[in-house]
């Protein structure tokens, strides 16, 4: 089965599987690495890995309109029925380490080492990546996060495509980020969360450039809206 994989811009992404649409991070308005409306996004499942507003400012209103099943930590799956209006069926909570079977496929919530304070000041849990199994796939959405040794654990499961921040600042930087490839060994990655705003501008062609020197991964460096399928 293949799985069609799109970067909307900074932190937000979007898959394909199994005609199933599902939508990552949701950040769309104020987001200057993104022309999409959110009113014109469809998606069946949110996935949110933190708290922090670039990550989920476009949330409640697309999870409303769409009926998408929103998959979390506890923390921000309850914040979002009592505070937020979501029903408790709209709502799928999980925790870091914890899997589960999904309509199209299985969800891990891995270690990220971040933030998660929700934008109203409620406590968000700790911050997620996701590592996805669909069928032989595997998609390691790694977030915002730093460097940690224990990707390689990850890697270890045999990644088709990894997704990560290069930008720096917030998140991992273009060595770490090269560092977390080796980890990884993945077959593909995408590098994300940079050149949103000047203090994480990257030169992503020279990173990519690097990791294909260095490692057996293939990069693909996309555009904003660009996809790849694997």
């Amino acid at each position: 089965m293949s799985v069609k994989y799109t970067w909307i811009g900074h932190g937000t992404h979007a898959l394909e599987i199994a005609g199933k649409k599902i939508l990552v991070d949701p950040f769309f308005t104020n987001n200057p690495a993104t022309n999409v409306s959110p009113d014109s996004v469809e998606a069946d499942f949110i996935l949110v890995s933190h708290g922090h507003s670039d990550h989920i400012a476009d949330l409640v209103p697309i999870a409303k309109r769409t009926g998408a099943k929103v998959i979390a930590n506890a923390e921000i799956s309850g914040w979002l029925q009592r505070t937020q209006g979501l029903p408790a069926e709209q709502v799928h909570g999980q925790h870091i380490g914890g899997g589960y079977w999904h309509e199209f496929g299985y969800v891990k919530l891995t270690i990220a080492h971040h933030g998660s304070g929700l934008p109203d000041g409620s406590y968000g849990g700790n911050p997620a990546g996701f590592l996805i199994t669909v069928e032989d796939r595997k998609i390691y959405l790694a977030c915002d996060t730093g460097l940690f040794g224990d990707m390689k654990l990850y890697g270890d499961e045999g990644i088709d495509l990894f997704v990560l921040p290069i930008g720096d600042n917030f998140t991992m930087g273009p060595d770490d980020a090269l560092k977390a490839v080796k980890l990884v060994r993945p077959k593909a990655a995408v590098p994300t969360h940079y050149n949103s705003w000047p203090v994480i501008e990257q030169d992503a062609e020279a990173w990519a450039r690097r990791v294909e020197a260095e490692t057996d991964t293939k990069v693909y460096v996309l555009p904003p809206g660009g996809s790849i399928v694997i």
